[in-house]
């Protein structure tokens, strides 16, 4: 099944490792997933990770771990496509307050803005956005193109023919890039606006910023390197143009921000029941993805849902179980990752199928 790709997403993951037996809940607790760190560094080629779990249950904890010191639990860092769920909850929310439809067409509320190539916006709904089935190509894909406006990325993707007709699933961040105008025509403000009035500032996410043109990372944060794929050296892309990325992908945030809005948004404080429901439905993409968010099934059965977001210089991913008491928020400094697949895989595997083992008493 193919997963979320391109520009932001390139979901990585990690070989399963049996920790130890379920402790008395009066023990404090470590997260499953920190051990699994320096397989990150020694096995994907990333220079540090971090990442920070908390758990609420009958054994809590909240567990903050990293592989050296470039990489800090305030920092801030580019979180790519994980955007995508933050511009998806401001979508369904406009969508409980009756202002838009899911089943409302990009022509009827932008006229005009999809078409040639085989492109129609006639008969893409917004919901065909959201899930990634609308068809349009992903301008990213264009190596060629180096758009810096929602407008320029639209234009170089209907430059090329649809990669599907409406209704198959292909990842597209051309999508987000519409649903950011979408949001701009229906309630008069830009999408950052709206995400820094719904959901930023509510849950008080005093870490995470929509930059805009802004090329420096705010304070604190550490480095982003990208491997150079010549002589496999990393270069330093810490200062990029953000605007490329846009509604797809230009957001920034930290560890202990993204498992608070996944908390939050899983919890049922963000959306309605119904929009949440309609959030989390995958049967349109085969269980690929849902509304700005996609779930992944654990060896154990457990089904997590978060996003993967990859941007020059940062790799994210975002995991939480369905009822957001359970989160995991891990990240590297370089979007150039070896065996990133099975790493991933296994972390989340680790943090999530197997009991936390106690914490170390102090020596």
């Amino acid at each position: 099944m193919p997963m979320p790709r391109a520009l932001f997403v390139t979901p990585l993951v990690l070989v399963l490792f049996a920790l130890g037996t379920a402790t008395p809940p009066s023990e404090p607790h470590l997260a499953p997933a920190a051990t699994h760190l320096p397989r990150l560094v020694a096995r994907g080629g990333t220079p540090t990770a971090a990442l920070l779990a908390r758990r609420v249950s009958s054994a809590p904890y909240d567990t903050y771990r990293s592989t050296g010191p470039g990489i800090r639990q305030a920092d801030r860092f580019r979180a790519g496509s994980v955007t995508k769920t933050f511009v998806a909850t401001v979508v369904l929310q406009l969508a409980g307050e009756r202002r838009l439809r899911l089943s409302d067409t990009v022509d009827r509320l932008l006229p005009g803005l999809i078409g040639g190539h085989g492109n129609d916006g006639r008969r893409i709904t917004l919901r065909a956005l959201l899930n990634h089935t609308s068809g349009l190509y992903d301008y990213t894909a264009d190596a060629s193109a180096h758009p810096v406006s929602p407008a320029d990325a639209i234009r170089v993707a209907l430059a090329h023919r649809p990669t599907g007709a409406p209704g198959h699933y292909a990842y597209s961040n051309t999508n987000y890039a519409v649903l950011g105008l979408v949001v701009q025509r229906v309630t008069g403000h830009s999408y950052a606006t709206e995400i820094r009035d719904r959901i930023i500032n509510p849950l008080r996410l005093t870490g995470t910023s929509l930059p805009g043109a802004r090329t420096h990372l705010p304070a604190p944060h550490g480095r982003g390197y990208t491997r150079d794929p010549a002589d496999g050296t990393l270069r330093d892309v810490t200062v990029l143009d953000p605007r490329a990325a846009g509604a797809a992908g230009e957001l920034i945030s930290t560890l202990g921000d993204l498992d608070r809005f996944q908390s939050a948004l899983l919890g049922g404080r963000l959306l309605p029941p119904a929009q949440l429901t309609a959030m989390l439905d995958t049967e349109a993409t085969h269980g690929a993805y849902g509304l700005g968010i996609h779930p992944l099934k654990l060896s154990c059965g457990i089904t997590v849902w978060g996003h993967s977001g990859r941007i020059a210089g940062s790799y994210v991913r975002t995991a939480a179980t369905r009822d957001g008491r359970h989160t995991l928020t891990y990240r590297t400094d370089t979007d150039t990752l070896t065996d990133g697949d099975s790493l991933e895989q296994a972390l989340l595997d680790a943090e999530f199928c197997t009991p936390a083992a106690p914490a170390p008493s102090p020596s």
